[in-house]
């Protein structure tokens, strides 16, 4: 959604701006070319940093990347010495490098080994968190993170098969979850897609701090920058909705997007991925 970020962005203003989750550097870029004056980049994966600098490279002493969770933006500007910024963009969810790479045990397309970590220096694998949890801790988290229904029978399943050997694969985790749930007739997704998705969610805390982020990002905007958010399921919308409409009461930010904003048909077309995406963007 490069053109929807540009139009609330609108970095032909110039000034700083900020991409929290820079992945392989498409977003930056537009903001660079479109008037940026700089741009600070965070990403907590460092395959996608060194393809982002690479990718940037002509913009040369404009653009500063950093590995780092976004949700240290407020740190990270102190230690860099930033002051109030023009724009933020936040990017969430799983990218398409991620899932496609070979090795990072984000899908279940191909059997590799069960990581899932969007930072690999640091913190425990999938395959590390399923060994050492149990089937309630289990079950809460394929509910309420991949809202699958079947959560209590398809933990439980885990559970004992890691009893007899570790889980170590994609294609292992997701037989076992395919097993688990009750088949009745055709699906249009794969019965392990949202235990794959909670599992995920669980690995890198993706949702633990969005709203506590949400805040100290509008709280380091300068008077008039703009805040955009773009994502993928309905867990992190709902978060990003109702932060920002309690931020707008206290008369900290000014939504601009009335509703979320959604790729159009010419966009899904070229990336069917995009085609749950949703934005939202508030000024200060």
């Amino acid at each position: 959604m490069v053109a929807e970020v540009l139009e609330h962005l609108a970095p032909s203003r110039g000034g700083v701006f900020v991409d929290c989750t820079v992945g392989l550097g498409g977003h930056a870029g537009a903001l660079l070319e479109a008037g940026a004056s700089r741009l600070i980049g965070l990403d907590r994966d460092l395959d996608a940093l060194a393809m982002a600098r690479e990718a940037l490279t002509v913009f040369g002493d404009r653009v500063t990347l950093v590995h780092r969770d976004y949700r240290s933006l407020a740190d990270l500007l102190d230690a860099h010495g930033v002051g109030p910024v023009d724009g933020v963009l936040v990017d969430l969810g799983v990218s398409s490098m991620q899932l496609d790479a070979p090795g990072r045990g984000f899908s279940f397309r191909r059997d590799e080994p069960l990581d899932m970590r969007m930072d690999r220096s640091s913190g425990a694998t999938a395959a590390d968190m399923l060994a050492a949890a149990d089937d309630r801790t289990l079950a809460d988290v394929i509910y309420e993170l991949g809202e699958e229904r079947h959560a209590r029978r398809v933990a439980r399943a885990i559970v004992e098969a890691g009893r007899t050997k570790r889980i170590e694969t994609t294609g292992r985790l997701a037989e076992i979850v395919r097993r688990a749930i009750p088949r009745k007739g055709y699906s249009r997704i794969d019965p392990a897609t949202r235990t794959f998705q909670a599992i995920r969610i669980w690995v890198n805390r993706e949702l633990d701090g969005l709203d506590g982020f949400l805040t100290r990002a509008a709280e380091r905007l300068a008077p008039g920058g703009r805040l955009v958010v773009i994502t993928f399921h309905s867990l992190e919308d709902r978060v990003v909705k109702h932060t920002l409409r309690a931020l707008q009461a206290v008369g900290a930010i000014t939504i601009r997007t009335k509703r979320p904003q959604v790729p159009t048909e010419a966009e899904i077309e070229r990336n069917s991925r995009a085609r749950s995406a949703k934005l939202r963007a508030a000024t200060r």
